[in-house]
This record gives structure tokens, sequence and C-alpha cells, in this order.
């Protein structure tokens, strides 16, 4: 029997929320995997506690200065690919959360640095975010700057006018293939007024964490260790002015 007018649209319908949703579980679950380099950055050491928590990872260092800083990961990068980095800063006096997003898109869980804020007792929190994730990050900042001392952006920029009682440090490679520089610059208005900037030289965009060479991106002429080195001085300076 053939199909009413009505049963056909709705069909029509049916099928092309299935072919939406196939194309977002695509979309979604192709990602970029953490290298095998960080599996030993997820193990507590000697002066590092690493705790995995409800929001992500939580590293602790022995001899915090009574800051931490909350990381935002980017834009379809496994979380943990970061995980070196923030376990050097705790190693170094300035504690870390490192978040997990849901299918790894911060903006689904933009509002994930509040639980930390509220069930944690740190004098001074930064928020921090590697491209898209750095968007969040400065976003959220923004929204609490009255709980937020700072902000740390890798590779990234605010997209509204920043509160002038937050300070800003803005880190990113000369060699960043992904980075879009002429909305960098525009972002630039957007700034507080306390505000730093770190070129490193020889860094890419992916060099930031460890999941591999990144679509787009420029090859770096620093290894990632010395990139994530570099950043991590600059941090550590930043966050104990």
């Amino acid at each position: 029997m053939e199909l009413s007018r009505t049963k056909k649209i709705l069909l029509a319908i049916v099928i092309l929320l299935l072919v939406a949703l196939s194309g977002s579980f695509i979309y979604f679950n192709d990602y970029y995997h953490s290298g095998s380099e960080v599996e030993s950055y997820l193990q507590s050491g000697e002066n590092v506690s690493v705790i995995h928590i409800d929001e992500g990872y939580y590293f602790k260092g022995k001899n915090n200065n009574g800051t931490a800083l909350i990381f935002y990961p980017g834009a379809k990068v496994e979380f943990t690919a970061y995980a070196p980095m923030m376990y050097e800063l705790a190693e170094n006096g300035c504690d870390c959360f490192l978040l997990e997003m849901p299918l790894n898109m911060a903006f689904f869980g933009a509002d994930k640095a509040s639980s930390i804020i509220e069930d944690y007792n740190y004098s001074s929190y930064y928020l921090s975010g590697h491209s898209l994730g750095g968007v969040v990050a400065s976003s959220f900042a923004n929204e609490n700057a009255n709980k937020v001392k700072g902000v740390v952006l890798f590779a990234a920029y605010p997209s509204s006018k920043m509160d002038d009682n937050l300070k800003l440090l803005s880190i990113y490679g000369n060699d960043d293939g992904v980075l879009n520089m002429k909305s960098y610059d525009e972002g630039r208005s957007n700034w507080p007024e306390e505000s730093e900037e770190l070129v490193i030289g020889g860094a890419n965009h992916a060099g930031f964490a460890y999941y591999g060479h990144q679509d787009g991106d420029n090859n770096a002429s620093i290894t990632p260790e010395v990139q994530q080195d570099i950043a991590i001085q600059k941090i550590l300076e930043f966050t104990q002015a």
C-alpha cells in the first residue's frame, strides 16, 4: 500500500535525523589520541600526587604556593595529552586540574571549573586552555572574575572583552599553522589591561601536548619538551607574580 504524504514526510525526517546522528558520531569519534608518553605522568610520583577525580585529573604538588590552574583541552584532543605539562607545573608549585570534556569538546563542559572552585581551597585560581579550550576558559573566567585571578591561553584568544580585574598571559608558537592569526590579532582588543604575550620560536600548535601531528599545523623546529618547558617557566613567573 502506498504511503500517505504525511507518512512520507515523517519517514524523510527520520532518515535525515539518522544521517545527522551518524555523521555526528563519526565526527566526534574522530579525535586526536594521547601518545604513549603521557602514561607515566598519570601516576603519582615522589613530588606530585596524581588523583583521578570526577572532573578529570588533579595534579597536587608537595610545594604548592596556594595557586591552582584549571585547564581546558583543545577541541577533539584526548585530555590526557596535556598531562606532562600539568604534572611539571604541579611539581614546581602550581597545582593543576586537567578537565575531561564530553566528546572531547570544551564547550560541552564549560562550567566544569565551577565545582573545582567550590570544592577546593586555593587562594588563587587561573583558568587556562589550548585553542578552542582557551576560548571557553577565557569565557568562564570572564563570567567569574570575582573568583578567578587570571587566564593563561595557549594558541587562543578571548571571544569578548575581558574584565580588567583579570590578568592574562597569551602563549603561542611562531610556527603555528592552525591558529588564525588575523582573529588572534583582532582579539587583542579583548585583552584586559594587565596582559602579557609569549611567542615561542620554533614552536607549533600541537607541541603543547602529546597527540601527534595536527592537520594544518606546521612542523616545529623544537621538541614538545622544549616548547612546554619554555611555557611552564613563563606560567610559573606569571602565576607567582
